[in-house]
């Protein structure tokens, strides 16, 4: 069976200069919407970030600044991701003006990424779990989830020596997930039974990212990147600092609550991605000395799966001409429509619409 399209266009008719004119435009126009669009999720995460230090800096029970300060630090997260992602377009716009094609000729699909069921297992020794000796070490564990720039916190966990598994109930959905993905696992743990200060002052003002932006672009970029670095988030060079990361204090920063720290990571892709429960191994980042440390197995249990939008939504639909094996030189038209790896054949389109069966159904296999 034999099929082409029913439409005569050649490909290989160059396009007119008022043609590449109005493609530019268009191009520069859906550049320009993409970058509000961040700009304005970077501005509503701000405004997460301030309500967060608000909060931090009303609490007066230990539970509340724990989940304040673990917002704290997913808004930041969030905030340097956009901000990165904004850096990779405009180099992306810079390079298209100056002729760098960047854009690779077959984009594959993209698809949604799921992880659940996540379990971290401890090790506890034998006189504090069996014999229930020792100090009570005590702390507040919540895990980061990021691909891309979205980014997801679990609701936060009490561990003790009780507990033999850490787990997190919550499903994370990652969205528009291309095959090339990185979820990156981050760990975060704060002594719960530490002192802590809810002293808030404003972030410094920060200098070195000087008048090189836009008027308006430019502010709102300015007071992301230095509300973030006075968690710490950035580095006094200007460099960008992961999360929970060391790097130097900035002069006249405050203390903000409870602290989290990156107690372990790990980095999954497309081929981590199986069916049912599955073992990964974690990069710890703390000893034992340590108030935040807990002992961790070095393994993370989890389910990670994945689904291509291509099988479950239309990838093309028009119309196409079939030759049937029966009659060789008889071709008939279709309109067909193309899902996962089946070639649905309807008479008409109005099949398709009044949800009509196919006449046809061509496999995909090759």
């Amino acid at each position: 069976m034999l099929v082409q399209s029913a439409a005569g266009l050649s490909c290989s008719q160059s396009m007119q200069p008022e043609q590449t004119s109005e493609t530019q435009l268009r191009a520069a126009m859906a550049d320009r919407t993409q970058e509000e669009k961040v700009l304005q999720q970077i501005e509503r995460e701000v405004r997460m970030q301030e309500g967060a230090y608000k909060l931090l800096a009303a609490c007066s029970q230990r539970d509340q600044a724990l989940e304040a300060s673990k917002s704290l630090l997913t808004c930041n997260a969030r905030i340097l991701a956009l901000l990165s992602q904004l850096q990779r377009m405009r180099k992306t716009q810079i390079l298209e003006r100056v002729g760098h094609s960047t854009s690779e000729d077959v984009v594959p699909c993209t698809g949604k990424v799921s992880l659940s069921d996540l379990r971290i297992p401890l090790m506890w020794k034998d006189s504090e779990y069996f014999k229930n000796k020792g100090e009570l070490h005590r702390c507040a564990v919540f895990c980061l989830l990021q691909c891309g720039t979205e980014i997801y916190d679990t609701d936060l966990v009490m561990v003790d020596r009780t507990l033999t598994d850490i787990c997190f109930e919550d499903i994370i959905v990652f969205n528009k997930v291309g095959p090339g993905f990185q979820l990156r696992a981050e760990l975060y743990s704060s002594s719960a039974v530490e002192d802590f200060s809810t002293a808030a002052q404003a972030p410094r003002k920060m200098s070195f990212l000087g008048g090189s932006l836009g008027c308006s672009s430019g502010k709102k970029i300015r007071a992301a990147f230095e509300s973030t670095a006075s968690c710490g988030y950035v580095s006094s060079a200007g460099r960008n600092i992961r999360p929970g990361h060391v790097s130097p204090p900035l002069p006249n920063q405050s203390a903000l609550g409870p602290k989290y720290n990156l107690l372990a990571h790990t980095t999954l892709s497309i081929e981590h991605v199986r069916e049912g429960f599955k073992t990964h191994d974690l990069m710890l980042s703390v000893t034992e000395d340590s108030p935040y440390w807990l002992p961790l197995y070095g393994n993370m249990c989890c389910r990670l799966v994945a689904q291509p939008l291509c099988i479950i939504q239309t990838v093309i639909s028009g119309t196409l001409k079939v030759k049937l094996e029966e009659d060789v030189d008889h071709w008939e038209n279709f309109y067909c429509v193309l899902t996962g790896q089946t070639l649905l054949c309807y008479q008409c389109q109005e099949d398709l619409k009044s949800e009509g069966k196919p006449l046809l159904v061509i496999p995909i296999t090759k």
